[in-house]
Order: C-alpha cells, then structure tokens, then sequence
C-alpha cells in the first residue's frame, strides 16, 4: 500500500509531544526551524543542560545526560542545525563527569517517571555518544575531549564493540570514533564499528529493521554503501509496507510513546531513499 502521509501526520498531532509535531512540521510540511528550535529551548535549563521529559523515558525536569543524548542523536539525524540551542552545553556535561569520565545523574531523576531500566543508574552514565555529537556540532571543548578520550580508552575495546549483539546499541561506538579525528587506533575502531554494524545487519529481526536507518540515512552513506543491497532493500520494502491503519509506524518494543518518532523516522528514511 502507498505510504499515507495524511495519516501519519493525524497521528503525529493527535499522539506526539510539541517537540515531536513541530519537528513533523519542518521536516515535511514546510515548518518554520526558528519555531522548532524555540521548542527545543523549552526543555533547556539555565546550567545549559535539557531535561523536562526530553527523552520519554525519564521525565525528571532537572538536567540530565539521556535528555541530552537523545537530543544529539535527533538533531544530527534529522539535520537540524544547533545555532544557538547547545551554547553552554559541553560546560554542563564536563560539570556532570565523574573523576573516571563517566557521567552523573541527577539524584531528583527517581523522584519522576523513569523506564525500570533506568532505574538503578538513574539515567545515562557513558558520555561517548554526547561527546561524539557535540564534537559534529562543533561544540566540544577541548578539556571534555580529553576526559572522554581517557574514559573511551579505558571503557571501549575492539573486542567489547565486536561483542554487541543488538544493532540499536551500536550508536555509542558509531556516534564516538566516526565524530574523532585523533585517537589511537582510530581506524581499527572504525572498522570493528563498521563490522559489528552489518553483523548486527544481517542477523536483524523484522521488528528491528527501522533501527538500520539510524546507521544508513541516506542511499550514499558509508553504511547504505557497505551493507548487501539485498538487505537494504528488504529493510526498505519492510518499513514502506509497516504503516499501521491508523498512520504511525511502531517502534521495536512496542511502547506507544516511542511510535511517534519512529513514525517521523520511517518517513524520513523512506522520503530519502525516495520510496515515497
């Protein structure tokens, strides 16, 4: 069946937070990007941090890494650019490290809503992928570079990335050593990202198939070009026919509050593939 777009946009709007129908709107019906990113400042705090239930599955107003992470991983996937939105954020990221490189949470984070997964950290302690994406925004300083390269030193190894089994998991070695320009080793992390990658890939599940396009967005990225045009085509054939009745796209674990953005992610992949 077509990919009904009309639907998919009723769905946003009835079911979505503001963040997620204003990103709808830039992203496919013109929208204005000063609105949007006025939208996100909503969910800035005054020390430079974003909480206020960013990501859905800590809904803390304080501070907190996983808010800023999902934000990262947004922006960078759906090119919105920061302009002013991160000014003063890698200042609260360092403020958050422990001595090891490691990140803390807010100890108010289990005073709210929080997924049981997150339960015992409190929310996100690894700094990798916010480091990584601040570093694309050009908004790592050089001191936060420098602590996260001693923790990812100590924390990442060849053989911990090869070792991942679940392809949405991936984003933490992706998002660090394909942002890095000077590492040790760099090349052998990116290849055993790259091979952990289409691993993950080949042996995916059907209900996963719309995680691949966070690592292939577009038909000539280094992951769409390295991966069996065979797959890629099944994982596209998949996501243009899993429209739901109703016009949203579930998301792997089936938990509501997760369908609208994979709804705007199922679109976007499917407009930049051109399969709608």
């Amino acid at each position: 069946m077509p990919i009904d777009i009309g639907k998919a946009r009723d769905f946003v709007y009835r079911q979505g937070t503001l963040f997620e129908r204003a990103l709808f709107a830039w992203l496919f019906d013109d929208g204005s990007l000063e609105r949007l990113q006025q939208v996100i400042l909503c969910y800035k705090n005054p020390d430079g941090g974003f909480g206020h239930g960013f990501e859905h599955d800590l809904k803390a107003p304080q501070s907190n890494p996983l808010a800023l992470e999902y934000l990262l991983g947004v922006m960078r996937h759906c090119g919105i650019p920061a302009g002013s939105l991160l000014d003063g954020t890698a200042d609260w990221v360092e403020a958050q490290m422990n001595a090891d490189g490691s990140l803390r949470n807010p100890p108010q984070t289990r005073d709210y809503p929080l997924a049981p997964w997150w339960r015992k950290s409190g929310g996100q302690t690894l700094p990798d992928s916010i480091v990584g994406n601040l570093l694309r925004f050009e908004r790592a300083t050089p001191s936060l570079m420098e602590k996260t390269k001693r923790w990812a030193l100590d924390n990442i190894s060849i053989e911990s990335i090869l070792a991942n089994e679940w392809l949405f998991m991936a984003y933490h070695a992706y998002d660090f050593f394909f942002a890095m320009d000077d590492y040790p080793a760099l090349a052998d992390y990116q290849s055993a990202t790259i091979d952990n990658i289409l691993a993950c890939a080949r042996a995916l599940p059907e209900s996963q198939y719309d995680s691949l396009f966070a690592f292939a967005p577009t038909p000539d990225s280094l992951l769409a070009q390295a991966l069996p045009a065979e797959l890629l085509t099944r994982c596209l054939g998949h996501l243009a026919g899993a429209q739901q009745s109703d016009g949203h796209w579930r998301d792997q674990h089936e938990l509501p509050q997760w369908y609208t953005i994979t709804t705007i992610n199922a679109l976007l992949a499917l407009r930049r593939y051109e399969r709608c």
